[in-house]
Order: structure tokens, then sequence, then C-alpha cells
């Protein structure tokens, strides 16, 4: 390669290069060092997480958490800064912003930053660029396969157990719980793995839905077509960390397995509760 072509290549990459630097700070490098995270000689772990890419995933949210939503996380001490954990917490807001924060609260928690894994729905996959990009930054379909593998690899993993029904469910409905899966009760009790439950306020207020516009949900194959804000508005979002919850035992019946699942949506509802009560106003 001659010089005028390294001049061109550095011109190139300069700019790009540049807007990297700034958005991956030293203070984002020494979070990601300090995560108990093994990946191979590529950067890559067996779910597709991107340790490089999962940086600049972590400096944009960063920026969110801070600036945009002004995140308050409490609780934090409760997340174990080492092994498997399952991080339940109620869904809203139409996109995942709420995984998004939890995902910063849990990557700079000061008693040990942890790369936790969401579980996201089927559909996100199927959206250009974003399938890969949520791949990459940690996120993996919510399959009970992928769920119990990553467990056993002593994994941080983030679950939204109301799944879409949370998530799409119309601001007349904010902060009700809607029904929980089962799946992750029976993961947490097969695998011996603590359930810390968490709070989200603030969410339901950032991308309200009116309604709900089913026709044209089904004509595009997506779970629902909110009526609402063009873009997440800035309502301040408040995360509470629960202590633990372990559930042991043979379980044989199903309806055992739902009591369990209500003691984990009081818990989260005890948290919800706070949080409503910390914050003085939505924005």
């Amino acid at each position: 390669m001659n010089l005028l072509d390294s001049i061109k290549n550095l011109a190139a990459e300069g700019p790009k290069s540049a807007l990297l630097g700034a958005l991956v700070t030293p203070e984002i490098e020494h979070w990601m060092e300090r995560m108990p995270k093994p990946v191979g000689s590529f950067g890559y772990d067996p779910w597709g997480y991107h340790e490089n890419q999962a940086k600049v995933g972590l400096a944009i949210a960063k920026l969110l958490y801070d600036h945009y939503f002004r995140v308050t996380a409490t609780g934090l001490e409760n997340v174990p800064a080492r092994g498997r954990a399952l991080l339940i917490a109620n869904h809203s807001g139409q996109l995942p912003m709420d995984g998004m924060m939890i995902s910063v609260a849990v990557a700079t928690n000061p008693h040990g930053p942890r790369a936790p894994r969401s579980m996201i729905e089927r559909f996100f996959p199927t959206v250009p660029f974003v399938g890969n990009t949520l791949q990459a930054w940690g996120s993996v379909i919510g399959d009970p396969v992928n769920a119990a593998k990553m467990l056993e690899s002593d994994e941080l993993l983030i679950v939204f157990p109301e799944g879409v029904r949370g998530s799409g469910k119309p601001y007349s409905k904010r902060y009700q719980l809607q029904r929980f899966g089962n799946g992750f009760l029976h993961l947490a009790i097969a695998h011996k793995v603590p359930i810390i439950p968490v709070g989200v306020v603030g969410c339901e207020e950032t991308m309200p839905s009116l309604f709900n516009l089913s026709p044209v949900a089904k004509m595009l194959g997506i779970p629902y077509f909110p009526v609402g804000p063009l873009m997440p508005l800035p309502a301040r979002v408040y995360l509470n960390f629960g202590e633990p919850l372990r559930f042991s035992g043979l379980v044989t019946r199903e309806d055992e397995v739902q009591a369990k699942v209500e003691q984990v949506k009081d818990a989260i509802r005890g948290l919800i509760d706070r949080g409503l009560q910390q914050r003085r106003s939505v924005f």
C-alpha cells in the first residue's frame, strides 16, 4: 500500500474512529473490563454477543440512561456479581426501553458490573439490522432452550414474563400487571436460580399507546401496532431491584407453579408502588 492509499484510509476511518472514541469513553472501558464475561478469540460468545459492539451499545444506552430518561436505580446490591440469576420485571412502553435501562443499571452496578442477557420477542430479529445489533449487544430470543443453556453457563438473564401482553398494553392499563407466563419459574426451580424482582416505573410514559391498530399489525406480521408518540418521550425512569426470591423442591402441579408466580408478581407490584412514590413528576 502506498502513502496516498494510507492517507485515504486514515481520512475515511478518522471520523468513524473519532465518533467511537467519543462514545466509548474510559468510563465505558472501565465497566466493560470489570465484567466477568468470557468471549472467544474473535470477541464473540456462543449466542452472538460481541464485546466491542457491546461497548458501543452500552455507551449509547448510558447517554439515554443519564441524560434523557435520568434513571434512578435502587437495590442494585441485590444483583449477584457472579453466577446465574434471573431478573424478572414488569414490561411496558411499546419499545424495549425498560430492558435497555435495566441492562445499563446492571452493567454499571458499583457492587459488581454484569453483562446481562435480555430475552427478546421472536419478531425483533426479523426487523432489518435490528436483530443482529440486539444480538451483538447481548439480547437473545426468549426461548426456553436458550435460557436453560445460558443459565447453565452462569449468565444473568432479564426476563419479562408478560411478554407482548405487557409491552403492547394501552396507556389506560398502565402499571397493571398482565398475565405472567410460568416458564421462568420452571427454569428457576430446575436450575436452582435466584429470582431478583424488578419494578420499572416511567417506561409506561415513554411511549403511551392510545390503542392498537390490530389490522395493521396483522398485515405487517407484528404483535401490535400502537397509536401514540412517534418517538420515546423523556419520562424519568425509576428502577427498584428487590431482594432475591428462591424456590426449591419438587413441583408436580401447575397450580403450585402459579402460586409461586403470584409471589413474584406481588414482589414486583410492591416495587412498582415504591417507584411511583419516589417520583415527583413524570417528566
